[in-house]
């Protein structure tokens, strides 16, 4: 087990004499968690992958169980004569006997291979589930995580733009006082502020549904420690759109696992047709009766089971399969145009938002924000009015919010494509 350590401060002032006039503790912010060890730790114990994990172990020790014969069975017979007292006649007529015997079913050659074969397509498709379960539960830690670090951005831009409306209220009163404006300005600007401590409170109220959420993907208490995400920033795309649906195609599970189920069907069609033929079962007795005056009795039996209701049992178990299978065809052709679907839509919002990420960062923020102070300077000089100052601050506030809500989206989109098409991103 990992043990964290943390610093803690103590402030303590003292008075001119010497005495304690008060101490505070401080404790440092924890360091932020790291993606990739948040994601270990999901893998190490998340109970979905580990459930999904012990289902595909389980399904391994099938194949064997099927493809083996049937356990023979061995039998006692004890036939008296006369009275059903034990042994009565046993010694005075040829009827009376004592046997020792076995009997062994013997499936028509072939069957108990397909059996074989099929358990282990649903072994392999339990396989691809796990992986299925895997992807998904690493992309929703991802994507919380990313989540968590748009809320984290937010709550900074909150207060940074908390500290720029508070100077644009101290303005607002400064004028109030010169006697340039009325009150009016004051009481928007003090509006305005409230809003935003409803926008901070609403902000830590997602942040802490978001917790709740990792924490549970991480198999970790709710009453743990909150997690501290790092600082977004935008990943690079250096693949194709191409590039990662031929990946998705050879690697995606969910695709797999239609594709091992289709396999398998064809196998059921297989041993549906060797039901038209029959099983077998062989039987071999030794019977005793006195040894003194009789002689023993051998003997060997070869059935067999003939499928006669071929129109009731066979032809329609025959059916059933090759319609499974032509359902398991459709399946895997609407999941593989599903993928492709889900994989353009996840690439086309990465691309666009790193388009937009570059517009916010080169052209709508920066100017935003210098409109801001143009305004702000005019305003004080009483050359602008309060109402084109606050919709200049309330642009910035827009601007910065969706800025990081756009990275958090970008970020999302690249999981998700991680996700479908099995390519890790740095």
């Amino acid at each position: 087990m990992k043990v964290s350590s943390a610093v803690i401060f103590v402030v303590l002032v003292f008075s001119s004499s010497g005495s304690l006039i008060w101490g505070q503790e401080i404790v440092p912010p924890r360091p932020p968690a790291q993606l990739n060890d948040l994601l270990a730790e999901a893998e190490r114990n998340n109970p979905q992958i580990q459930a999904a994990r012990h289902e595909a172990d389980a399904f391994k020790q099938v194949s064997m169980q099927v493809s083996t014969r049937p356990d023979p069975q061995f039998v006692l017979q004890h036939l008296s004569v006369g009275s059903p007292r034990p042994f009565a006649g046993y010694t005075n007529s040829d009827f009376a006997y004592i046997g020792i015997g076995f009997s062994q079913d013997i499936p028509y050659p072939g069957k108990l291979h397909l059996r074989g074969e099929i358990a282990k397509k649903d072994s392999e498709g339990a396989e691809q589930r796990y992986e299925s379960v895997r992807r998904s539960v690493l992309a929703a830690v991802k994507q919380s995580y990313f989540q968590l670090g748009y809320l984290a951005q937010k709550a900074r831009l909150l207060d940074a733009d908390r500290e720029l409306l508070r100077q644009v209220e101290q303005s607002a009163e400064a004028r109030y006082r010169s006697g340039t404006v009325n009150q009016q300005d004051v009481l928007q600007a003090q509006l305005e502020q409230t809003k935003l401590l409803r926008e901070i409170t609403t902000n830590q109220l997602e942040k802490d549904k978001v917790q709740a959420l990792i924490k549970q993907l991480l198999d970790r208490s709710q009453s743990s420690p909150d997690i501290e995400s790092a600082e977004l920033s935008e990943t690079a795309l250096p693949y194709t759109y191409e590039q990662l649906f031929a990946s998705a195609s050879a690697g995606n599970p969910e695709l797999a696992e239609l594709q091992v189920h289709l396999e398998k069907q064809q196998l059921q069609v297989d041993l549906a047709k060797k039901d038209f033929y029959p099983d077998f079962n062989l039987q071999y007795m030794y019977q005793r009766t006195d040894p003194s005056q009789f002689r023993a009795y051998y003997m060997l039996t070869f059935s067999a089971r003939v499928p006669i209701y071929r129109k009731h049992r066979q032809e329609p178990e025959l059916a059933q399969a090759e319609a499974d299978q032509n359902r398991s065809k459709s399946d895997y052709e609407a999941k593989s145009q599903q993928l492709a679907l889900d994989l353009r839509q996840q690439f086309v919002s990465a691309e666009k938002a790193a388009e937009l990420l570059q517009i916010y960062r080169q052209g709508l923020i920066p100017q935003a924000r210098a409109e801001l102070q143009a305004g702000m300077a005019a305003y004080q000089s009483t050359r602008e009015d309060f109402q084109a100052l606050l919709a200049s601050f309330l642009d910035v506030l827009k601007l910065d919010e969706e800025y990081a809500q756009t990275l958090a989206d970008h970020e999302s989109a690249i999981a998700e494509m991680e996700r479908i098409s099995g390519v890790s991103l740095p």
